[in-house]
C-alpha cells in the first residue's frame, strides 16, 4: 500500500524534558493504525506535530508526499488531515447540526451544500435523529460522536483519533469500534488513533506503534507487539499479556 503518512526521526523537547524522543513510523493509505501507550509517553505530543499545533525541533512529518511539519493548524486541515481531541468541546449553544456544518465549510462555500454534507456525516455517525438539539445537551457518548463527526465533515483523507472511546461503556465502545470500522471502509479514510482501550485497538488496528517515555519500544502487527516483552513489563502488565 502506498504511504499516506511518513514520520521520520521526529522528536520535540520542552526546555530539559524530551516528551517525543526520535520516533519514525508510516502510515498505508486505507489502514487504521494505532500508537498505545502508558499517560506521559509522549501521544498526544505526537499528533500536535502532526496536526501543526506543534513544530518539530528535529526529523520531518509528510502527508502525500508532502511536508507538513511546521504547517499550521488550518493549512494541515486543508490538506487533508483532521484531529479529534481528548476532552471534546463543542460549541454548546449551537445545534448538533451547526456543529458540524462549522467542520463541513472548510471546502464549500455554499451553505446548503455545507448543510446537506454535514447531514450525510450525521447520518453515517447515527446522530441525525439528534441534529437540532443543542450540544450542551448530549450525553457523552453522543459529545464523542458529535466530535468525531465535526473532523469527518471537512473531508479528511487522514483522520487523527484521540482517545475517541476514553469513558465509554463496553457497548457504547463496540458501537464506536463499528462506527470506526465503516468510515474506514465504506468512506476509505485512513485512521490514526491513539487508545488506551486494547480491546478495541485489537479489533480495529492493522499495525500498532508503542511510546515509552517519548521514545519507541515495539512496532508491527497487534498481535505480535502485546506479546513483546518490553511492551507487557512497560504499559500491559503481565495479567494482560496474552
Amino acid at each position: 500500500m502506498t504511504a499516506l503518512l511518513q514520520v521520520s526521526d521526529v522528536g520535540k523537547r520542552f526546555r530539559g524534558l524530551v516528551a517525543v524522543d526520535r520516533v519514525s513510523f508510516t502510515v498505508a493509505a486505507g489502514e487504521i493504525f494505532a500508537v498505545i501507550g502508558p499517560n506521559g509517553a509522549g501521544k498526544t505530543t505526537l499528533f500536535n506535530m502532526i496536526a501543526g499545533v506543534l513544530k518539530p525541533n528535529q526529523g520531518t512529518i509528510a502527508f502525500r508526499g508532502e511536508r507538513i511539519d511546521g504547517l499550521t493548524p488550518d493549512a494541515v486541515c486543508r490538506r487533508g488531515v483532521a484531529r479529534t481531541f481528548q476532552i471534546v468541546r463543542p460549541f454548546p449553544a449551537l445545534t448538533v447540526e451547526d456543529n458540524v456544518v462549522i467542520g463541513a465549510i472548510l471546502h464549500r462555500t455554499d451553505m446548503e451544500a455545507a448543510r446537506r454534507h454535514a447531514r450525510d456525516v450525521l447520518a453515517t455517525l447515527d446522530l441525525h435523529d439528534k441534529r437540532d438539539i443543542v450540544a450542551s445537551s448530549l450525553t457523552l457518548p453522543d459529545r464523542k460522536r458529535l466530535e468525531l463527526a465535526r473532523a469527518l465533515a471537512t473531508d479528511p483523507k487522514l483522520l487523527l483519533l484521540d482517545e475517541v472511546m476514553a469513558g465509554l461503556r463496553p457497548t457504547e465502545t463496540d458501537r464506536m469500534v463499528d462506527i470506526l470500522r465503516r468510515i474506514n471502509r465504506e468512506m476509505g479514510t485512513t485512521i490514526l488513533l491513539i487508545e488506551h482501550v486494547m480491546r478495541a485497538v485489537m479489533a480495529l488496528a492493522g499495525h500498532m506503534l508503542v511510546l515509552h517515555h517519548g521514545a519507541p519500544i515495539a512496532q508491527g502487527k497487534p498481535e505480535e507487539v502485546v506479546r513483546d516483552a518490553k511492551v507487557i513489563s512497560s504499559y500491559l502488565g503481565a495479567e494482560a499479556a496474552p
